[in-house]
Formats: C-alpha cells, structure tokens, sequence
C-alpha cells in the first residue's frame, strides 16, 4: 500500500513537473515569435516577403539586408546607414556608464557610512529623481545644455544620461553598502585609513556584484533611449535608436521590409548579448546585498 501511494505520488509530480515545462515552453516560444519574424525576414528578398508569410522560411538566405541596413540605407537625407549611429551610441554609452557606476558608488558609500546631518533628507530627494517622467526635465536640461555649452553634442548626451542615471545607481548601492557591517569602516579609521581610502581599499572591491547590475541597468537604458537622443542630439551625435527611427518612417522610397528588420536586430543586439551573457548576475547581483550575513 505505501508503495502504491509513493509510485502515485510520483507519477502526479512527473505530470505536474511536465504541465510545468509546457507552460514555460509555450510562454517562450510566444515572447521568441517576433524576433523569429524579424530574424527571418532580415534574410529575405523583398520578392520573397510579398509572396511569402510572416513565418514562411526563407526561399534563399541573403545578407544584403544587412549590408545595406548598416552601411547604405537612407536615415532621412542621409544615405549612409545606421553605423555611424552606432558608434555614437558606443561613445554615449561607455563614459555615461562609467562614470555614472563610480558616482553612484560614491554616493552610496556617503549615505550608508559617512552621514551627516541632512543626509536622509538629500537621499530622499535624489531618490526622487528616479521617478521624475523624463519629459519633465526636457526643458530645464536643454537650458543647463546650453549654458555648459554642451548642446547638440555627444558630450552633452553623456551629461544628461550621467545626471539622470545617477539617482538609480546611487539608490543600488546604498542598498548594497547598508548591509557591509560598519565595523569594518571603524576598524579602517583606527589604522589611519582615510576616506578614499577605505573606499578604494575596502568597500569597492567587494562591490562586484552591485557593480554588475549598475552597469547591466545602465547600458540597457542609456542604449535604448530615444527621448533624450532626438531631442538633445543632433546629425552626427544622435544615436542608432534615433537612426533606426528615421530609417523605418522615411516617407520616400519602398518600405524595405528585410532592411528595416536587419537594422532593429543590429540596434537591439548589444543589449540582448549584455542579458544573454550576464543576465543571471543580475538578479544575483540585486540579492546580494538584501540579507545579513
């Protein structure tokens, strides 16, 4: 009898394991049906997209979608395609990033184990600048913009990514430094250690995970915004989600399908690599911090 009941309750885990899998498995597949269209439409002919489906396979693979999405298809009145416009994103991306990570690990470093007076009300409001609606700051930063001399430039972009990032990473270290035991700071003041020193020696090198997800959130956000980049750039400095705008609404011309999808993959892709390989350290990274040890 207790064996019949532990073979049924295995036989009921087997099939609730299986529904499980074919649940996730179709959840996947249906997220994954718009990137299957655009990869297959990408190697396409345009003869083959009129005659075939949306996920009809290929009659033969072609890469002069790509060839042309990258160098040679017409972003309004320039034909040169969305290179130029990824290298502008590159540029934008690496200092923004950068530097935005080390001032929000400073910040963090400030608000957990150097508060002063007023420090809860200041966190507080730059706190506040995670939930401001980017349109609300259009104007404001374009006047700043202008008064730095930063306006229609890349210098400037990376300015404004830096300013408007910096609330988001400053909030993920704090959280991070708030559970590394205070002991540790009081014991680096006792041997003569300084600020900076406790910061560079101590408290940086075990920041690794929070510093994964900073940049993996900030790489993600900077790349794929288009607001600040139509509004704050300018012909050479705008980046490729600007680029690849113009390209998809050019009124003149035939809708080349196969160009507009190979031009959205080559301006997702960096993204979806930085997921694919260092998706999991992310929601490490984020839990690294959330329990005492």
């Amino acid at each position: 009898m207790v064996n019949q009941t532990a073979q049924s309750s295995m036989n009921w885990s087997r099939i609730n394991r299986g529904l499980i899998y074919a649940v996730l498995l179709t959840a996947a597949l249906f997220y994954l049906l718009p990137l299957v269209v655009m990869v297959l439409t990408s190697f396409k002919t345009m003869d083959d997209i009129r005659s075939g489906n949306l996920i009809s396979w290929p009659t033969e693979f072609v890469f002069d979608a790509w060839s042309k999405a990258w160098s040679t298809a017409c972003t309004g009145v320039r034909c040169e395609g969305v290179e130029g416009y990824f290298w502008n994103s590159v540029q934008i991306v690496v200092p923004a990033v950068l530097i935005s990570t080390f001032l929000g690990a400073l910040n963090g470093y400030v608000f957990t184990k150097w508060k002063f007076r007023g420090s809860e009300l200041l966190f507080g409001l730059l706190l506040f600048g995670c939930f401001i609606p980017f349109q609300v700051v259009l104007l404001p930063m374009a006047q700043t913009l202008g008064l730095l001399g930063l306006a229609n430039s890349t210098a400037g972009l990376v300015f404004v990514h830096i300013v408007y990032g910096m609330a988001f990473t400053t909030l993920f270290f704090r959280n991070f430094y708030i559970n590394i035991p205070g002991e540790l700071v009081k014991a680096a003041q006792l041997d003569g250690a300084g600020f900076f020193t406790i910061f560079w020696r101590i408290l940086l090198p075990i920041s690794g995970p929070i510093i994964v997800v900073t940049i993996i959130w900030q790489t993600t956000q900077i790349w794929n915004d288009f607001l600040f980049g139509v509004v704050y750039g300018s012909g050479d400095t705008q980046p490729i989600t600007v680029a690849l705008n113009n390209l998809v609404n050019t009124s003149t011309g035939v809708k080349e399908y196969n160009v507009h999808m190979a031009a959205a993959i080559i301006a997702g892709l960096p993204t979806l690599l930085v997921y694919v390989l260092a998706g999991k350290y992310f929601v490490r990274g984020l839990t690294a911090g959330s329990v005492k040890g």
